[in-house]
């Protein structure tokens, strides 16, 4: 009795310290961070389960504090959809990490109703995205190295939209958190990679 008991005890503490083992592993996995058309593209294979006439409304991240990245990777991407047919928009994120309220890999947000536009934002078709972010900053830098020298630890944002400011989606490569509290960004189109203008 006292030896079945005892292998018992054993077995549990195996099983528990396998699951602990384990568990380490899964959170000291490497963090892998991806420009924008990557995780673009396998949001776009998700997005198509929910419409087929899919355009493109935005693309940003989400900069986490706690996660380096290289120069126009992210550990977190949103891309929000649209579907003309519907008039729905749907927001879907990639994300290398699990962070609340954030899920690791794909995940698909709610619906919304959506008329054509989301401020001066208007969708554009996928095809027109051909600059990949890690491109879009390099294009920007090459035009910002004064700030860059002055201001070398400053966070990256970034966001892809089309609006009247410019024919084609375009990238806002924005030094900062938001635009709306940077100092600094530039404008690089989508299409071309060429860079457009710089905003202070």
């Amino acid at each position: 009795m006292v030896v079945v008991v005892s292998c018992l005890a054993l077995i549990s503490c195996g099983g528990s310290s396998t699951e602990t083992s384990s568990k380490a592993k899964k959170e000291s996995k490497p963090i892998e961070p991806v420009g924008a058309r990557s995780a673009f593209q396998q949001t776009f294979i998700a997005a198509r389960t929910w419409a087929q006439d899919l355009e493109i409304l935005r693309i940003r991240n989400l900069p986490l504090e706690d996660v380096k990245v290289p120069p126009g990777k992210s550990a977190v991407w949103e891309v929000t959809f649209v579907s003309p047919g519907k008039q729905r928009a749907k927001a879907y994120t990639w994300s290398a990490v699990e962070r609340d309220p954030i899920h690791e890999g794909i995940f698909g947000g709610q619906e919304e109703a959506w008329s054509g536009h989301s401020g001066q934002a208007t969708s554009f078709l996928p095809a027109a995205f051909k600059t990949d972010s890690v491109e879009a900053y390099e294009a920007a830098a090459a035009k910002s190295k004064e700030y860059i020298q002055k201001n070398p630890d400053m966070p990256l944002s970034f966001l892809l939209e089309r609006t009247p400011r410019h024919p084609d989606p375009a990238w806002r490569v924005i030094w900062g958190t938001s635009v709306a509290t940077s100092g600094y960004s530039v404008y690089v189109d989508a299409t071309s990679g060429e860079y457009l203008e710089r905003m202070r």
